[in-house]
């Protein structure tokens, strides 16, 4: 049985959360993609796909914290590391927080420079074992294979599954391209490896991998792509409308706030494809109105929510991220253009066509001093396309038209970057 049905028969209320990922106690709609990503974990490796804020991290979290047929797990954030050796010791350290008696007592056994910073922690009597790993060789980024080899193989010899959760790694390649591509060429060689040998069915180790920022387009985009391509793809799944009128009641109703029935439909109009922090949020704000004037809520105040969103402290950081990292993972020539794009894109109600958008992506390079040939502009312009499919900005709502796929993030870009 799933959380969320004993969570359903205790009647328990949710918190909101308009900020940290969801505690596994309140992650809501997605059983059934748990249990298909541990069926593809007992067997595979695999690649989390979601967009910025829709329940990654917190499915990561409940992987972690309620694992399944018997995995121990590591989980790590690699977002701001620029190099495999600092990977090595993010892991171990993770693993020394998660599991420390599995980490003395089997994975340290042989491994004399493990062992040597587990008796130089218990000698000082303090909590530090990073630095005292870092400390523990000199030269770690010149041994960061045989290290990365050695704790594969000691976690492979204990025979006891373990399932390695890296979020955010788009980011660290990205971060290694720009430090030292033939390094990050080498390092996905050596997870390749890794992963394929010996095959994941007989390998007690298990790696999930994922990002906010699209893996395949971020590889491609290097050439590397092929490095990856073993990873089973498991993106997570949209939430549906049925799923945010259950929340809803769930979160206004379970506090006992009286609502009409066109406040769920307007609700899912207007968030478009619902990204849960901004359906946290209205869903938030909605009951902050009610407990103010104590009447019945309405579908007019779902605008009032949505409108004040907009322009709120609260949202703003998290939708200003959506702009600033275009120039980050896109470059300044692909950036300038996908930002200009969108602004086409949010001003228009319905969307826009593919014909449209490759005139103005033409007429943008030529602005920029970019004389290419018409293949070589429509090779620029899929690939700005793509990458906006992939990071979930835009949607083909029908055959050749682009609209934006969440409907906050349109009225934000609409208002202030259009």
């Amino acid at each position: 049985m799933f959380y969320n049905d004993i969570d359903v028969q205790m009647n328990r209320v949710p918190d909101f959360y308009t900020g940290a990922p969801v505690d596994p106690v309140d992650l809501r709609f997605r059983g059934a993609f748990l249990e298909e990503l541990w069926q593809t974990l007992r067997t595979q490796h695999a690649v989390l796909t979601a967009p910025r804020r829709t329940g990654k991290t917190s499915i990561m979290d409940h992987l972690h914290d309620r694992p399944e047929h018997g995995f121990s797990v590591v989980s790590i954030n690699v977002q701001d590391l620029t190099h495999p050796a600092e990977f090595f010791q993010a892991l171990l350290d993770a693993f020394h927080d998660a599991h420390p008696d599995f980490l003395r007592g089997q994975l340290a056994k042989g491994w004399e420079l493990l062992s040597g910073v587990l008796r130089k922690v218990d000698e000082i009597d303090v909590g530090g074992f990073k630095l005292a790993l870092r400390r523990s060789d000199p030269e770690w980024d010149k041994n960061w294979r045989q290290h990365g080899d050695r704790l594969l193989a000691q976690a492979r010899k204990t025979g006891r599954p373990v399932l390695f959760i890296v979020d955010e790694f788009p980011d660290m390649l990205l971060n290694l391209a720009r430090e030292n591509e033939p390094l990050l060429r080498g390092f996905l060689a050596w997870f390749r490896a890794q992963r394929l040998s010996p095959a994941p069915a007989r390998d007690p180790v298990r790696w999930l991998v994922g990002g906010s920022v699209n893996l395949s387009g971020t590889l491609d985009s290097l050439g590397l792509v092929d490095l990856i391509n073993d990873l089973v793809d498991i993106p997570l799944p949209p939430l549906t409308d049925e799923d945010v009128e259950a929340f809803l009641n769930d979160m206004l109703g379970g506090r006992g706030v009286p609502f009409d029935n066109g406040v769920g439909l307007r609700l899912v109009a207007r968030l478009g494809r619902p990204i849960p922090l901004f359906m946290q949020m209205a869903t938030q704000d909605l009951y902050r109105l009610w407990k103010r004037e104590q009447r019945k809520i309405v579908a007019s105040d779902v605008d009032t929510v949505f409108d004040a969103m907009i322009v709120s402290s609260g949202a703003r950081p998290q939708l200003q991220h959506f702009h600033s990292r275009i120039r980050q993972y896109y470059g300044n020539t692909n950036g300038s253009i996908a930002h200009a794009l969108l602004g086409q894109i949010s001003a228009s109600e319905e969307g826009l066509g593919r014909t449209i958008l490759l005139q103005e992506t033409e007429r943008l390079l030529a602005d920029l001093g970019l004389e290419l040939p018409p293949h070589e502009r429509r090779q620029v312009f899929n690939r700005i396309m793509l990458d906006l499919e992939n990071d979930f900005y835009v949607e083909e709502v029908k055959a050749g038209v682009y609209n934006f796929a969440g409907g906050v993030l349109k009225l934000w870009w609409r208002k202030y970057h259009a």
